[in-house]
């Protein structure tokens, strides 16, 4: 078996020995990438940077445990994603599910239509969804979590997981046939 080269083995291996500058330039490096998971986890700016924030205090602090057995911006994502459930957690709120607010399997789908959206238009919709929802669309979706990690991690059912995504963009496309509603009928 080939292993891997680690292209931040340098900093990350500076990072444990207590360079400040590397743990900057590491800080530097992920910041952006986490601070966006951060964002689509938490739905709230001011929680997302105190998630990202903590994330990197922890991981700093469980330096000395990273082996090179995965990339290190997969580390520090499960790192990330753990930090923002454990604290939407804290806030003991029930994750709400799409199937409370919409019920979409009783309504044709048309999917001859390819909209052309933009990404804010997306974005602002993910902002939408359900907190349970936007995050199993968020970890399925935009971070390549699978369904059956997306359930360890959530602790639901796999079933869950998928039947929540599957809702979570319907709901998606719903509220951009609300907002383009004009565009969206001439087709």
């Amino acid at each position: 078996m080939i292993q891997k080269e680690h292209i931040h083995k340098k900093i990350i291996e500076a990072c444990k020995k207590g360079d400040n500058r590397a743990r900057y330039k590491l800080y530097e490096l992920y910041s952006k990438a986490m601070f966006n998971i951060c964002y689509r986890m938490m739905n709230n700016r001011e929680e997302a940077e105190d998630m990202l924030q903590e994330a990197f205090t922890q991981a700093f602090t469980k330096l000395e445990s990273f082996r090179y057995e995965s990339n290190f911006g997969s580390w520090l994502k499960r790192i990330v994603v753990n930090t923002c459930i454990n604290a939407i957690n804290k806030r003991k709120v029930d994750l709400t599910y799409c199937e409370e607010i919409y019920d979409y399997d009783s309504e044709p789908e048309n999917n001859d239509y390819e909209p052309e959206f933009t990404v804010a238009n997306i974005t602002q919709a993910i902002e939408h969804l359900p907190e349970g929802g936007r995050m199993v669309f968020s970890l399925y979706l935009l971070e390549g979590y699978d369904h059956g990690e997306i359930a360890q991690i959530l602790e639901i059912k796999e079933s869950t997981s998928k039947t929540q995504f599957m809702r979570a963009k319907r709901r998606i496309v719903e509220l951009l046939k609300q907002t383009h509603g004009d565009a969206m009928d001439k087709i």
